[in-house]
């Protein structure tokens, strides 16, 4: 079930919750890493590092310079057992993937919550500067003979100028707009994958966010901000997608 309206089958195939940190200029991945293994054991047993190389030049004006390869850990990553939920530990901060199927973000906030405390544990952030909601959708469009009629699907489909002479092919639609009430940012972006089995898919990338900054100590403070995301996530996905779209995963 998506939230907002109600469908038996979502489109979703990622959602991720970020919450952006600032951390202390002190925090070395490396060295919480095997906490962290124990911290986040219970739910998330798979874990991975991210890598980077940076060279380090040695040497001084009377001897011989050495390039060295050092590696650095510039993330952390847990898995549930299924790999479809993932935890991160950024520099930038904290996120939580869930990938399909996707239930309610209801069903997965009490994991957010949880995680979220070990983070805190682990980096002890100075503050948070801002939290993010994306939703990433694949929606198979029915064709007919190759053809579509995207306006039936799409609020904002565009349309080719000259529909004699030019054969539609694809499209790539972004968009970006503020929510005046809640100061709010959502970055929309609407683009076609080649077409299958007399289907088209879509990809529909819903991305909002609050740039307000907040204490990581004030958990509510932190989910009120999530819900408010999700009302306006919820908002542009219903009115960009039209009833024959949403009736499309409404059945079973």
């Amino acid at each position: 079930m998506t939230e907002g309206v109600k469908l038996a089958q979502a489109p979703i195939i990622e959602a991720v919750v970020d919450i952006n940190c600032d951390l202390p200029p002190a925090l070395d991945l490396a060295a919480i890493q095997d906490r962290a293994k124990q911290a986040f054991r219970e739910s998330y047993p798979k874990a991975r590092r991210q890598m980077t190389q940076r060279p380090e030049v040695r040497g001084d004006a009377e001897g011989p310079v050495e390039v060295a390869v050092r590696q650095l850990v510039t993330g952390l990553q847990f898995s549930s057992a299924d790999e479809r939920q993932i935890v991160q530990i950024r520099p930038e901060g904290y996120s939580f993937n869930r990938l399909t199927p996707y239930g309610s973000l209801d069903e997965y906030l009490p994991d957010i919550e949880w995680s979220w405390g070990r983070f805190r544990e682990l980096t002890r952030p100075v503050q948070i500067r801002g939290i993010g909601l994306r939703y990433i959708n694949r929606i198979l469009l029915p064709m007919d003979g190759g053809e579509i009629d995207l306006p039936a699907y799409l609020n904002v489909a565009p349309l080719v100028p000259d529909r004699e002479t030019l054969e539609f092919v694809g499209f790539l639609n972004q968009s970006s707009a503020v929510e005046m009430e809640t100061g709010n940012h959502v970055n929309i972006t609407l683009a076609t994958q080649p077409a299958e089995d007399e289907r088209l898919p879509i990809i529909f990338d819903i991305e909002v966010s609050s740039p307000s900054v907040r204490s990581p100590e004030e958990w509510q403070d932190v989910r009120e901000a999530i819900e408010s995301l999700r009302r306006l996530k919820n908002r542009v996905f219903e009115r960009t997608l039209t009833e024959r779209c949403l009736n499309l995963f409404r059945q079973p």
